[in-house]
């Protein structure tokens, strides 16, 4: 008669045991389940690293001198016209991607040696961030990022060093909106 009271009292303090971890986890989280946005999120220290700061504001300040095209801007209000706080992240996300793929890699030979570290630098938030989707439609924030790319696109090599000249707003939206 041991046993079966032995074994009932141990898988109930196995059950009271998952409890308590699940409490805490909850209570560390402020009662709320990890959202699939969480992993739209950025390590503060990504950001206190003074010699890359240095260099991404140093290469926007070199690409500025080059802008001609002062009437335009790529990262400000306009980026943010109806996208709510929690889905900007996801937004940035995709200005980063945008910028790496299609504006930093094709001028990688330019604005060195600040370039050379730069792009590294942004390609691994870039890939920290790969995981970051948002649940609901996501159409607004497309439409957005696909009028940066077409103002980009459509200014041709001017609209790349505006990009680029805009590389230190890029450095702080994702701080600010991904940490």
């Amino acid at each position: 008669m041991a046993t079966p009271r032995k074994s009932v009292s141990f898988s109930l303090m196995r059950t009271l045991a998952t409890g308590c971890l699940l409490l805490i986890a909850l209570s560390v989280q402020e009662g709320a389940a990890v959202p699939i946005g969480s992993l739209c999120r950025l390590d503060k220290s990504n950001f206190q690293q003074p010699y890359i700061t240095n260099h991404t504001f140093m290469l926007a300040k070199e690409a500025r001198s080059a802008d001609n095209n002062t009437d335009v801007r790529l990262i400000g209000e306009k980026l943010f016209r109806g996208v709510h706080m929690s889905e900007r992240c996801y937004l940035m996300k995709q200005v980063l991607n945008f910028t790496l793929e299609e504006v930093l890699l094709p001028q990688s030979d330019r604005f060195q040696p600040y370039m050379q570290e730069v792009v590294p630098f942004l390609a691994r938030l870039s890939n920290k961030l790969s995981q970051c989707h948002i649940k609901s439609d996501d159409q607004h924030i497309q439409r957005n990022v696909q009028k940066l790319k077409d103002t980009v696109k459509k200014l041709g090599e001017s609209g790349e060093i505006k990009a680029i000249g805009e590389l230190d707003l890029l450095f702080m939206t994702l701080r600010n909106v991904c940490i």
